[in-house]
């Protein structure tokens, strides 16, 4: 079954979900379904069908859904992902939101053929306590965000009780190569290292 292993088998499931990316020791979420009574698969490698399952969760999945994967069955496809989307889709979303100025937060959203585009389920801004002054302190609280808002919608993520709606703007992308070559690392000071990048930036436009 596209290499998912099973983490628990229920006698009277209700659902039947494959869940993509983390594993049960990186996130809470997977004993969540099963507390929520779920049979919950896993897997971490590519999939070819999501066949056979009532809907799909991705968090901290590593790879992209094509079109055959999606249109495989009519279960739901569903991604966490921490940016208050449609801003910082793809990769390292915590890191723009403080280099380009833009909203951080944490988004739930359906699947489909572009990277982050789907319509969005539910979706949270996210503010940061004055001590939490690296990107790796301020990319925690986003996961306990992300978590904790898929936690507070589980019934209704299960039930398949919410109503999509589009992302209406066009937002912001970046690609893992995108991050600037001279970054100091994810437990650099936020304020000081977007200074300093932004001088590198500015001196070479000169």
């Amino acid at each position: 079954m596209n290499q998912a292993k099973l983490v628990k088998r229920l006698d009277q499931a209700t659902k039947r979900v494959l869940f993509l990316g983390y594993t049960q020791e990186q996130t809470s979420l997977v004993d969540e379904l099963v507390k929520a009574n779920c049979e919950v698969w896993h897997t971490q490698e590519k999939i070819e069908t999501t066949e056979g399952f009532d809907f799909v969760i991705s968090y901290g999945y590593r790879h992209i859904l094509k079109k055959p994967i999606i249109e495989s069955s009519k279960a739901p496809i569903i991604n966490l992902h921490i940016s208050y989307l449609p801003w910082n889709r793809g990769a390292h979303p915590n890191f723009w939101s403080f280099f380009d100025s833009t909203p951080s937060g944490v988004s739930i959203h359906l699947i489909d053929e572009g990277i982050d585009t789907g319509p969005i389920l539910f979706q949270r801004y996210v503010n940061f306590d004055k001590d939490q002054v690296t990107f790796s302190q301020t990319y925690k609280k986003l996961i306990l965000e992300i978590e904790s808002l898929f936690k507070e919608n589980l019934k209704k993520i299960i039930e398949g009780d919410y109503k999509p709606i589009p992302q209406r703007r066009k937002g912001s992308y970046h690609k893992v190569a995108d991050l600037p070559s001279e970054f100091l690392g994810w437990d650099s000071d936020i304020q000081e290292e977007i200074r300093r990048l932004d001088s590198l930036i500015f001196k070479r436009s000169e």
